[in-house]
């Protein structure tokens, strides 16, 4: 809510001064706002004597919105009347528009606008006029002259009977014109002290119901608590699209105001805005007036003394879109054009960069990539090097706190995999404080709700990069729809704007091939999600051949052999030759003289460990489409769970996606698996379905099978091929060690 904290406001409330209606209005106005049950749980604990515990968040859910919901400014009025007075700022008044969306009059230095009445009166001419305007020839007119006297305590008051619909306004028309100014010879005699009325919409001439309305073209337009002259005023400053502008005879105008609806639903949602914008405006609207059959007073006739006439025609904007394009666009907040002669010697400095030739501060980054490739790990990785003001990848990171939105992962999984990234990178946490991390896993919202929370929470946190993942999790609307991705893709603008900070996001790739494809095409969705952002980083699998693979078991036996020789001995160097400690079976033959026991099998074991990792290694290609920088050479690297790591040596350059090989190659690659390896395939896939069917818990039988996308008595099969897992009431379960 502009110019006030709401949290601020609501310290100055106390919970015990208020009754049960007016708890329940702060709670809903905290929802209305952003905030959360937390939030109106805290406040309520000042009230020990009432405080339930769990209440607030009981009834929260229950909050859902209605079309006049309870809003900041209801506290700020709460506040007030509890004796609060606002040290800062413009004052607001109970009826006071909390945003200046839609404002165009200022209602405080309005100048009214006199009514003259028609130096020429002619009644005929005057109706004729208004029927002109409004009717086609053949459509009915309704109409009322009769009236009855109502006395209560509110007075005595002329009210109109039910009248006519049985003319169309050509037959009405045509009759005006020879009736000499006797409105009554036409219509009926009316009486003077109660004037007559009209329909503005055309009927179908068989009642004068809203049913009976056949063209949903006009509204009414009537305010009687504001005065005559500023009511003139406004109507005519808010560019009201009226086609009949009407003096009532007694406090008010009637404006006949274009609003061309298709049905009666279009009908209601247009008035209501219309009716929202006069508000806003300073022109109290008389809301029993929305109906499509409502009368209005009719021009050329006496009330009281006082003419009813037709003060104006066709004044305002021609129509409803004409106007409602001119209202929304008053307040839209853009800057004007500026001259480039104005600012060619002087031009602003552009921001500093976060990621060194990718990425800017207070920029946009996507990165994309299929399942496996680690995209999360890749931007924890990212958090570490921002905070600790270290390399990522191959690019150095500027130094600065960095908040890390959380949707996907339980608490402990997600801080685990924090720690686990800085064991891996071998990295020592000095800067801790510098990363945030909001877990949001089974609370998250839909982006247009979570952009406005998160803001208010990073607003006094000077991060210079908030990491969302995934945003799967928060979109709204159709992936696929390139409007409705561009104003999801908003909300990231919204909040680099406001809190000057990148926003860093990931997101899935297509189904299907990849390699085949540019970078920038192969992310799921409408294209909006690649080129949206100010740089983009796609992954892509390499299909490694099973050399590639025996080299890099070679150079992690020789690395695990080395690491073993350097803890227990420090001279071992001097027995072996340099080129030998560069092959597997020479280092382990020599490491396997030198030890025995306890220290035999520690070198076995680490060993087989470092095999097993070289096995699950992925060969990825980083490709980038940016904005700001030249484009990169692509980046290969591997994914050694949990971190990837540059391929320094450039065994992968001449590896390529398995899409971009030719199929004569394909083939003979497919041939030189042997049903081992098919074998080890299909462990590892189980392995991973286990493992993910059901977000981290233990998975039941049919989740590993949509996950898989097989049969329940396949998954069965497998896991008795697989012998690492048993099945306990249709769960599975990692078998326990001992256990046949």
């Amino acid at each position: 809510m502009d110019g006030y904290n709401i949290l601020e406001v609501l310290d100055h409330i106390d919970p015990a001064l208020l009754d049960y209606q007016g708890w329940i209005n702060v709670g809903m106005a905290l929802k209305e706002e952003g905030y959360t049950a937390a939030d109106w749980d805290h406040w309520s604990r000042r009230d020990a004597g009432r405080y339930h515990t769990g209440e607030c968040f009981r009834k929260w859910d229950g909050f859902r919105g209605n079309a006049t919901p309870v809003t900041g400014g209801t506290l700020v009025q709460i506040a007030k009347d509890q004796g609060w007075s606002p040290e800062y700022g413009h004052e607001l008044d109970w009826d006071d528009a909390i945003q200046d969306e839609h404002v165009v009059v200022d209602k405080a230095w309005v100048e009214g606008r006199e009514i003259r009445e028609p130096e020429h009166w002619s009644p005929a001419e005057q109706l004729i006029r208004y029927l002109e305007t409004l009717f086609e020839a053949g459509e009915n007119v309704g109409y009322v002259t009769a009236s009855w006297e109502k006395s209560d305590e509110k007075g005595t008051r002329w009210l109109p009977q039910q009248g006519s619909v049985d003319r169309t306004a050509g037959q009405l028309i045509e009759q005006l014109n020879h009736c000499k100014d006797d409105l009554g010879a036409v219509l009926g005699d009316y009486r003077e002290e109660a004037g007559a009325w009209i329909r503005f919409n055309p009927l179908d001439g068989k009642g004068c119901k809203n049913e009976n309305v056949t063209e949903y073209r006009y509204a009414l337009v009537e305010s009687d608590s504001t005065e005559l002259e500023k009511q003139n005023a406004i109507i005519r400053e808010l560019e009201l699209p009226v086609a009949c502008l009407v003096f009532s005879g007694k406090k008010s105008i009637h404006a006949i105001v274009r609003v061309d609806a298709a049905d009666y639903d279009e009908y209601r949602k247009r008035v209501n805005y219309l009716y929202e914008v006069c508000k806003k405006n300073g022109l109290e609207i008389d809301t029993q007036n929305k109906n499509p059959s409502r009368l209005s007073r009719m021009p050329g006739v006496i009330r009281n003394g006082h003419k009813q006439f037709l003060m104006d025609t066709n004044i305002g904007k021609s129509s409803w879109n004409e106007w409602y394009e001119w209202i929304e666009s008053v307040n839209d907040d853009l800057p004007e054009p500026e001259s480039l002669d104005g600012v060619w010697n002087c031009l602003p400095e552009l921001s500093p960069c976060l990621i060194d030739g990718i990425l800017r501060q207070g920029h946009k980054m996507l990165i994309a990539g299929p399942s496996k490739a680690g995209k999360s790990f890749l931007q924890i990785e990212l958090c570490c090097a921002i905070a600790e003001g270290r390399r990522w990848l191959n690019w150095d990171c500027a130094q600065g706190k960095v908040m890390y939105v959380n949707l996907e992962l339980d608490r402990a999984s997600c801080l685990h995999r924090f720690k686990d990234v800085y064991t891996a990178l071998g990295w020592r946490p000095k800067n801790l404080q510098n990363i945030d991390i909001w877990n949001l896993r089974g609370k998250s919202v839909p982006m247009d709700k979570l952009a406005p929370k998160l803001i208010r929470r990073a607003a006094k946190r000077d991060y210079i990069a908030i990491v969302i993942d995934p945003i799967y999790k928060v979109i709204t609307g159709d992936e696929n729809s390139a409007d409705q991705m561009a104003q999801f893709c908003n909300q990231f603008d919204k909040i680099c704007t406001e809190l000057g900070t990148a926003v860093i996001y990931c997101h899935h790739h297509s189904k299907g091939a990849q390699g085949g494809k540019r970078s920038m095409d192969r992310a799921s969705g409408s294209g909006v999600f690649a080129r949206d952002p100010d740089a983009m980083l796609d992954l892509i699998e390499l299909d490694t051949s099973e050399t590639l693979m025996e080299q890099e078991a070679n150079k992690a036996t020789c690395d695990a052999c080395t690491q073993f020789l350097n803890a227990h001995f420090t001279d071992w160097e001097d027995g072996i030759s340099l080129d030998d400690t560069f092959s597997a079976v020479r280092m382990l033959e020599y490491s396997r003289k030198k030890v025995y026991g306890e220290d035999a099998r520690l070198l076995e074991q680490m060993v087989a460990d470092a095999k097993k990792r070289a096995a699950e290694k992925t060969a990825w290609r980083i490709e980038g489409t940016l904005r700001e920088f030249p484009k990169f050479n692509p980046v290969n690297v591997w994914f050694n769970y949990p971190t990837h790591c540059i391929d320094a040596v450039g065994v992968l350059n001449d590896t390529q996606p398995d899409t971009e090989k030719a199929p004569w190659q394909k083939g003979t690659d497919r041939n030189k698996k042997n049903a081992k390896d098919r074998k080890n395939d299909r462990k590892k896939t189980l392995e991973e379905a286990v493992e993910n069917g059901n977000f981290g818990e233990e998975p039941s039988v049919k989740d590993v099978a949509e996950y898989m996308g097989i049969s329940d008595r396949t998954v069965r099969d497998r896991i008795k091929e697989h012998g690492g897992y048993v099945i306990e009431d249709g769960i599975i379960k990692k078998k326990e060690c001992g256990k046949d």
